[in-house]
């Protein structure tokens, strides 16, 4: 994977923060794209200390324009895109009697458009180099549904169905096109839950503990590399269990 490009889109904290960091440790050079270009850059720091170099942009995966203009400067300056992870996503959450349109508009805007977006782009320079690896993140949501979250729990569902049909439309053009599914992963959103709110979590998972971001780094990763060449079209799931 050495010289490699990957795209992770909000990868300036948590989840995609650790995937960026991961895939350096490859020897894969990481465009970290976030709403929060300070976020952006501190990941890029922290990825050129491993000896490759990090590239921070500033992007609102909702807006097409904003995606078009990183994407064409990622061409511009580095000249392919190897591997793509969709990561970018936020919560609005509320019962669905509650839930305002705007909340719901929101989240899909941002973890589905914001894929259809950052795919569509990165696709047409993958198709010209017959390799690609499209990676989205998806969630154990996606598949039960969660009470409060209807519009994050379709957005997840989509971001499935979207890698499914991507593999289809361009496995004769060397890109695989996968999703990834985490559960209940330790993150600054699960350090502020109450003690009694962890223990039902707990109670769902057969494992017993909860996933680590690097758990799901670990997953992605194998994704991007050559050894998962044949696999598209799939999901893999890391939750403990807590969905089979």
């Amino acid at each position: 994977m050495e010289g490699q490009v990957a795209v992770v889109t909000g990868g300036g904290r948590g989840i995609g923060k650790t995937i960026g960091i991961a895939l350096a440790k490859k020897g894969v050079t990481v465009v970290i794209t976030d709403i929060n270009i300070d976020d952006a850059i501190a990941a890029c720091k922290e990825i050129e200390a491993l000896g490759v170099q990090g590239m921070p942009l500033q992007m609102n995966v909702a807006d097409s324009a904003s995606v078009e203009g990183c994407f064409n400067q990622i061409r511009e300056k580095l000249g392919r895109i190897d591997i793509l992870v969709n990561n970018a996503g936020i919560t609005r959450d509320g019962l669905l009697m509650k839930m305002r349109p705007e909340d719901w508009s929101a989240v899909i805007d941002v973890n589905l458009k914001g894929t259809f977006l950052c795919t569509k782009e990165a696709v047409k320079v993958m198709i010209k180099n017959r390799y690609g690896r499209i990676i989205n993140i998806a969630s154990v949501v996606g598949f039960m549904g969660n009470a409060g979250q209807a519009n994050y729990s379709a957005s997840k569902a989509g971001v499935i169905a979207l890698a499914k049909t991507t593999a289809k439309e361009y496995a004769a053009r060397g890109v695989t096109a996968n999703a990834v599914a985490p559960g209940f992963i330790v993150t600054a959103m699960t350090d502020a839950l109450s003690d009694k709110v962890k223990e039902e979590m707990l109670k769902a998972i057969p494992m017993g503990k909860l996933g680590s971001v690097d758990d799901v780094a670990n997953a992605v990763v194998f994704l991007a590399s050559p050894e998962a060449g044949y696999i598209t079209g799939n999901v893999i799931h890391v939750n403990g269990g807590m969905y089979m």
